[in-house]
């Protein structure tokens, strides 16, 4: 077995394997920043097989998100809810919610892609996998430069990324996946 995969094994199971460093970490990620660029990824295996190089024009980020139960719809009418809390929006998941925050923090990278790192009881932690479109080295690289294409503007918020993908229903295809493309909203208005 090679490194990534001893790694990989590794985190298969972090609270078993890690647990000591992981609390560690979670202390330390809780003092800082809703959003932090780091310097090189927690999970090097993932970042890889991702898409992750270590060069210039590939920024790492740690984004952190709120983990909150959803409301529910209808209930007596005119009555407040007892406890006001943050929603989460149901047809998006925490990771694809994590990358268009720190989509929006740094205007001018794309997002390649993202995987999970840690969580705790209030917040999950995510690592986003962020390309400079414009540095001559992405230019270049015959694997990432399709990022620069017009088509791939702005993909983190027109659900082009592979979290948002699975939020779609776009991992399915054939029988059983017929409403879903090019939209479940498209198909809507054709039905209509």
């Amino acid at each position: 077995m090679g490194l990534y995969q001893y790694v990989r094994e590794v985190w298969k199971k972090p609270k078993q394997n890690i647990s000591e460093l992981m609390r560690e970490r979670l202390i330390q990620w809780r003092r800082e920043e809703v959003t932090v660029k780091i310097q090189r990824p927690t999970r090097i295996d993932r970042a890889r097989s991702l898409g992750y190089k270590a060069k210039q024009g590939i920024i790492m980020v740690r984004q952190r998100v709120p983990v909150s139960t959803r409301k529910r719809e209808g209930g007596i009418k005119g009555r407040r809810p007892k406890t006001q809390r943050r929603k989460k929006v149901v047809s998006k998941n925490y990771k694809q919610i994590a990358e268009e925050r720190a989509a929006k923090k740094y205007t001018n990278l794309e997002v390649l892609n993202s995987y999970w790192v840690g969580e705790d009881g209030q917040q999950k932690w995510f690592e986003i996998i962020m390309i400079d479109k414009e540095h001559p080295a992405i230019k270049k690289d015959k694997d990432l430069n399709w990022i620069g294409l017009p088509q791939q503007r702005r993909r983190v918020f027109r659900g082009l990324t592979s979290a948002a993908k699975k939020s779609r229903g776009l991992r399915k295809k054939g029988k059983g996946a017929e409403k879903i493309r090019p939209s479940q909203r498209a198909n809507l208005r054709k039905a209509h």
